[in-house]
């Protein structure tokens, strides 16, 4: 991965709600097909943080380059709105906790993952149900629910399918908001597999905000550990979960702190 040029390059990224402070000088690379999780307790700054990566909110201080597709390394807050806005559409992704905040519950699953597809300049019906198709398919959806509701789908298969929706233009950069939170532990467990499995064959690099360090660990190749907006602690998940060097890590690890 160091032998990349950086997808995501962040430095001293700071965000302030008047006297208070979401998150504090944030520095770090992020680079192609690498997945970083970033964990912390409640108030933390990691949602706040991952808010301002993926340019849902605006800084107060700092910077994010990100090296785009078509057109090379973007200063992501000299973009206007709209371009920031089809960055999401195209080459990122986000993925919800609540999976309903990132879907169309009153369109079919088919039309779902169409409409991202339409968003970046596909028009032919047959192709674009196709391919919704086969996404829905890589998401283990049954290929006849196409025309289904996603109100009519189980929790586990509203994420999968807002999962497929967002990986069917090919994304570069994914951003994931606690993607397991709230649902049953088998169906954790088979979702985990999925994504694992899609990250690794897709080369995606992705953001992962969790609370959860058996997902980190599954997932992530470098952690940030974050406290009152600050990162205390970074470095290889397995290291940092292993042998966490800061008091608030060793504390979160062993599970003392309520995350």
């Amino acid at each position: 991965m160091t032998a990349a040029n950086p997808l995501l390059q962040v430095q001293g990224l700071t965000k302030r709600y008047g006297d208070r402070i979401g998150c504090a000088g944030v520095s770090f690379d992020l680079y192609p097909g690498e997945v970083i999780g970033v964990v912390g307790e409640s108030g933390s700054g990691k949602t706040t943080l991952l808010n301002c990566l993926s340019a849902q909110l605006e800084p107060s201080e700092g910077s994010v380059i990100y090296d785009s597709r078509s057109k090379g390394p973007l200063e992501l807050y000299s973009l206007s709105e709209a371009e920031r806005r089809l960055l999401l559409r195209s080459e990122w992704g986000m993925v919800r906790q609540n999976p309903r905040d990132g879907l169309r519950m009153g369109v079919s699953a088919g039309a779902n993952v169409g409409e991202r597809m339409m968003a970046v300049g596909a028009r032919h019906y047959g192709e674009i149900r196709g391919r919704a198709g086969h996404w829905l398919q890589q998401l283990e959806i049954d290929a006849e629910r196409i025309d289904d509701r996603p109100a009519t789908f189980s929790g586990g298969m509203q994420q999968r399918l807002q999962i497929a929706r967002n990986l069917v233009t090919e994304p570069r950069l994914v951003f994931m908001d606690e993607p397991t939170g709230g649902l049953d532990v088998s169906v954790q467990a088979r979702l985990l597999d999925l994504l694992r499995g899609l990250v690794r064959d897709l080369g995606l690099a992705c953001i992962l905000v969790t609370h959860d360090l058996g997902v980190v660990r599954l997932l992530s190749h470098r952690l940030l550990v974050m406290q009152k907006g600050r990162v205390v602690e970074q470095g290889l998940t397995d290291q940092v979960l292993d042998d966490p060097q800061h008091p608030y890590s060793q504390m979160l690890v062993s599970s003392i702190l309520p995350v």
